[in-house]
């Protein structure tokens, strides 16, 4: 059967990666955007070419009647959900003492509250699955970051919702494992998208990262899509509670290559 499968933040960068990917799989898939609705609607246009089914589905994640609004969105136009890939989030830097509140809260209700919002309404729908047909009725993954466990001065509101996010995605695992709903992440490195331009189109700037990053390149976004597909499929069903880390070796403390 073709997979059904909701990605949030699927307008742009690493979600419309992801996206890109399942549509040439042939699944069936909701764009979530929060902005991008044209955005959404060429995405969509490109899924269908490739042999996939796009819809565009507007929402804000870290509402929780959005996220259901969502989730019965999918249900209208494919008859279910078979896997959520929840990707959405935002950033607000800024030095801890200098931080606003607001800037604290935007960043944790998307990028935490939200993935907790997109995570529960998943794991209800695939619950009922589970009256119906039994197995593996379903499949979460969450897209993290390597600042779930790399600090990261300057960006603590971002550093703290991806830490958060990795634990909750670690005890929603363990538990729902019972239940046949498997719940992993991808936890993304520097990857080349357009919210970092500034850094990979400067020649200086993009030397100077690349001397944390061992593989010697920025990620791209079919990187992080290809271990999105594989947490997606039935080839991965034993790996629950996992975060597969695509950073091209950030986290394996460059510092210390030729002994430190």
């Amino acid at each position: 059967m073709t997979q059904r499968i909701f990605v949030t933040g699927g307008s742009s960068g690493i979600g419309e990666g992801i996206v890109r990917r399942l549509g040439r799989e042939g699944a069936s898939v909701g764009i979530g955007y929060h902005s991008g609705e044209d955005e959404a609607k060429r995405i969509a246009a490109a899924v269908e070419e490739d042999g996939g089914k796009g819809l565009p589905i507007g929402g804000n994640v870290g509402d929780a009647d959005d996220v259901a609004a969502a989730f019965a969105a999918m249900n209208k136009a494919f008859g279910g959900v078979d896997g959520v890939v929840i990707n959405a989030g935002v950033q607000a830097d800024a030095d801890a003492e200098d931080m606003s509140a607001d800037q604290w809260r935007k960043v944790m209700s998307v990028d935490l509250d939200g993935s907790f919002f997109c995570a529960r309404e998943a794991i209800r729908a695939f619950q009922k699955k589970k009256r119906l047909e039994g197995g593996i009725v379903g499949r979460i993954v969450f897209v993290t970051s390597v600042h779930a466990f790399i600090p990261w001065a300057g960006h603590v509101n971002y550093a703290a919702a991806k830490g958060g996010a990795e634990m909750l995605m670690k005890s929603l695992a363990q538990e729902v494992a019972s239940d046949g709903i498997k719940v992993n992440a991808v936890a993304p490195g520097a990857i080349k998208t357009p919210i970092n331009e500034d850094v990979w189109s400067d020649e200086e700037k993009l030397e100077k990262l690349l001397q944390i990053i061992p593989n010697g390149r920025l990620g791209e976004t079919e990187d992080v899509a290809a271990a999105v597909s594989w947490l997606l499929s039935k080839e991965s069903d034993y790996v629950t509670g996992v975060s597969l880390i695509v950073d091209g070796g950030m986290s394996l403390y460059p510092g210390f290559i030729g002994n430190g």
